[in-house]
């Protein structure tokens, strides 16, 4: 019996312990991919880490309020691999974003599926994953474009 405990105290404990390699969130019914919105604001960081990168930028509402908003991408990794870098984007840059916002109507978009960064000032594409844009597959997945040479 003391056998059979002790097996199952370690086989709970486990699973346990293993749980949150299986807590990764989905992206599904969290933001709107049949509306996507177009932002434009300045940066105010680059956060480049995993397992998630976030582009922080602010911009200003209808009624002249500063909005800070919060874009996630792919992992350091992953963009490391597609030609990014941490100074990839400063704080002061102009960009605009076309992306699926959170359903919850939160500044807050998500630029794993179906979206574009854009240099506001020279316009360079710098991240484009909207798949009629990019043939068959596009940049999907999180990947960014890597970027261009002007």
């Amino acid at each position: 019996m003391r056998k059979l405990f002790a097996f199952a105290a370690a086989a709970t404990s486990l699973l346990l312990l293993s749980a949150p390699v299986f807590a990764h969130h989905g992206f599904a019914g969290r933001y709107d991919e049949d509306h996507p919105v177009t932002v434009t604001g300045t940066v105010v960081e680059l956060q480049f880490m995993n397992p998630h990168s976030f582009i922080i930028f602010e911009n200003k509402d209808a009624s002249g309020k500063s909005l800070r908003w919060q874009a996630e991408l792919g992992s350091a990794n992953l963009l490391a691999r597609e030609g990014w870098t941490r100074t990839m984007l400063k704080a002061g840059d102009r960009i605009t974003i076309i992306g699926p916002q959170n359903k919850n109507g939160s500044a807050d978009l998500n630029l794993s599926h179906e979206s574009k960064i854009i240099l506001a000032d020279s316009g360079k594409v710098i991240h484009n994953s909207i798949k009629a844009e990019q043939g068959q597959g596009g940049q999907g997945g999180g990947a960014a474009a890597p970027p261009a040479a002007n």
